[in-house]
């Protein structure tokens, strides 16, 4: 059953067990830090940085500290298929200003009198008014009058191309310090930290749903060679790549 707009405050532990859910979940923080994996990346969230967690996804969450997160559940049509596969791509979102206002002033607006079955409770037209100009604020990063909108989306679309950052700079027509403070504000990553991101996404997406050789595929995504993906692969998820494959076939499997 698909779940509707809803907004929830939560706290966590450590070593939350591994799950999934059917509906998407978007974890924004309000206090404190977690660390999260998500399809087997690893980041820490913090007021900078949110998470997309897209249905049937899995993910697990640690927390030291008191922490507190805005979690926003909704239905996939809620975002839209382009909106919701670039935010599954991307995973880790940056927190625009826009986004840090209304979760700031969602924050103001918790009644600490009231408390339900899972702890503060949010007042209904907070609820109401709030969720969809967060899906909005949250859905529309990068604009499309960004400058680096046209090219990600070159990116996107052929990411084994060589993407050094002076041609990243020459492609959006900008400077190449232009270039890293654009993409330090609006996405939260220098442009290779993206890079590479997109690459591995890439790489995940086809080692779960085909069997393309694993050296051709490293070179259609970038790698210099196999053993140069299995090291990024390695470094970011703990796996190999065929241990991965083998690992989400199962799943589909299932």
């Amino acid at each position: 059953m698909d779940t509707p707009q809803h907004l929830s405050f939560r706290t966590y532990g450590a070593d939350g067990p591994l799950h999934s859910h059917d509906h998407v979940q978007i974890v924004l923080p309000m206090q404190g830090e977690m660390d999260i994996e998500v399809d087997g990346r690893g980041n820490t969230l913090d007021i900078t940085r949110a998470a997309f967690v897209a249905p049937d996804i899995n993910h697990a969450q640690s927390a030291q500290g008191p922490n507190r997160f805005l979690i926003l559940d909704c239905k996939l049509v809620d975002i839209g298929a382009d909106a919701a596969e670039r935010l599954r791509r991307q995973t880790f979102l940056p927190v625009a200003a826009a986004v840090r206002r209304l979760v700031e002033f969602i924050d103001l607006s918790i009644d600490l009198s009231r408390t339900g079955p899972a702890g503060l409770v949010l007042p209904e037209s907070v609820v109401r008014h709030c969720t969809p100009l967060l899906l909005e604020a949250l859905t529309a990063m990068p604009q499309r009058h960004s400058r680096l909108h046209g090219l990600l989306l070159r990116i996107d679309a052929a990411p084994g191309q060589v993407w050094t950052a002076a041609r990243m700079a020459r492609v959006a027509n900008l400077s190449a310090s232009r270039l890293h403070a654009l993409f330090k504000s609006e996405l939260g990553r220098t442009p290779q930290e993206w890079l590479s991101d997109v690459r591995l996404r890439f790489v995940q997406d086809a080692l779960a749903g085909s069997d393309t050789p694993l050296a051709e595929l490293a070179l259609r995504a970038g790698y210099s060679d196999q053993s140069a993906l299995t090291r990024a692969m390695r470094r970011t998820t703990g796996m190999t790549p065929a241990a991965y494959r083998r690992e989400h076939r199962r799943e589909h499997r299932q």
